[in-house]
């Protein structure tokens, strides 16, 4: 973290606001880095280390919840992520959940956890049911395409993946799905789709496959083929009966375009960036991008903000502005508003992005814009186009 003159300071922070949420929506726990899976496309670095979370430091993000709820119109998301977060056992997790009960209850938190529904069953969905939690499923489409996602023993999940989702089903829990869409998958949208659907989710996210944390060495798609993808997968959306799972990434689009006829002046605002704090089992918080945590990066003290047994998270967001990485990814931004045309839509490519495919946050275009960002916008002007030559 880099100290300077109280000028300095303050212009730095007159950046920070104008870029970034003063209060988060949003805080991202990572209860324990451990996964039973072995997936190749993983990106943590810690997926073997089984040790949990500590009661003490969910006390604390509970403590710092508490200063933080009630500050927009949704109640506070506590994302529960990292590994595996269920791989913690009912009992350990029910555990974690305690402290956050006074809030939930109140209706100024909310729970949500992204799982790869291995280890769901009846007592589970109970478990999830009575905290009102939001359930996110990775699975990547039929058994073929989600063959990436083995076990520790190089086994295929994707029949107990599919036996967790048909207990969420039983026990009348909603989830949504998200897909990570590689080489493999991106040739095949209608199939890839018509899979996801049948699994009756209330959403479909799909994520092109990216360089981040540990997973280098993969050949992400390019953006020719992402926006030959996105375009069968506007054609798929439109072909499909009221009902049918939204997919995500248009959803969003849809969002933008009906903003945009509207003329919001505060359109800038509601876009600035969720600093999307992100605490570790051990209490260290990240910023920015829950990818950053556990990667050892010395240049920037391995993107720790602070640490919640020591500091609220409120006291560590005010003084964010102050280090190195979110100075840096702060020029990244202002170079893509000045040099990007896609800006008014997306507002910047994502922090982890830009540190792992270029060491540096100051860089504007990343792979992920061109495949993620900008490919939908691409593929939504030729399905116009082509529609307005018929």
């Amino acid at each position: 973290m880099s100290t300077a003159p109280t000028r300095q300071d303050a212009a730095l922070l007159r950046r920070y606001q104008h870029r970034i949420l003063g209060v988060p929506r949003n805080l991202v726990v990572q209860p324990t880095g451990f996964c039973n899976l072995d997936c190749t496309y993983c990106y943590l670095p810690d997926r073997d280390n089984k040790s949990p979370m500590p009661a003490a430091v969910a006390e604390a993000v509970a403590r710092s919840a508490s200063e933080l709820v009630g500050r927009h119109r949704k109640p506070l998301g506590l994302i529960w992520h990292a590994g595996e977060p269920l791989a913690l056992g009912r009992r350990r997790f029910t555990e974690l959940l305690q402290p956050f009960e006074e809030l939930r209850r109140k209706g100024l938190l909310e729970h949500a956890v992204q799982t790869n529904a291995t280890l769901i069953d009846d007592e589970w969905c109970d478990l999830l049911t009575e905290y009102g939690f939001r359930v996110g499923v990775s699975i990547d489409g039929p058994a073929d395409l989600t063959a990436r996602r083995t076990d520790r023993k190089g086994r295929p999940a994707f029949d107990r993946i599919m036996k967790g989702i048909g207990r969420l089903h039983h026990h009348n829990v909603p989830f949504s799905l998200i897909a990570v869409v590689g080489r493999e998958s991106i040739a095949h949208p209608d199939r890839l789709l018509d899979f996801l659907a049948a699994l009756r989710p209330v959403s479909i996210g799909l994520n092109i496959e990216e360089l981040e944390g540990v997973n280098t060495e993969r050949t992400p798609p390019t953006r020719e083929q992402a926006v030959g993808f996105w375009r069968e997968v506007l054609a798929w959306s439109r072909r499909q009966p009221g009902g049918t799972a939204p997919v995500r990434e248009l959803e969003r689009l849809g969002r933008y375009l009906r903003m945009s006829r509207t003329q919001r002046a505060d359109r800038a605002y509601l876009s600035r960036t969720d600093p999307l704090p992100t605490i570790a089992k051990n209490g260290d918080v990240f910023l920015l991008s829950p990818e950053l945590a556990g990667i050892t990066a010395p240049a920037y003290n391995d993107f720790r903000a602070g640490n919640v047994l020591e500091q609220s998270i409120g006291a560590i967001l005010s003084q964010a502005h102050r280090l190195d990485y979110v100075g840096e990814f702060l020029t990244g931004l202002e170079e893509c508003e000045s040099t990007c045309e896609f800006f008014d839509y997306c507002r910047g490519s994502q922090a982890g992005n830009r540190y792992f495919e270029h060491r540096t946050f100051a860089i504007a275009e990343t792979d992920y814009c061109r495949v993620t960002e900008q490919a939908p916008v691409l593929a939504l002007a030729d399905t116009v186009r082509k529609e307005q030559a018929t």
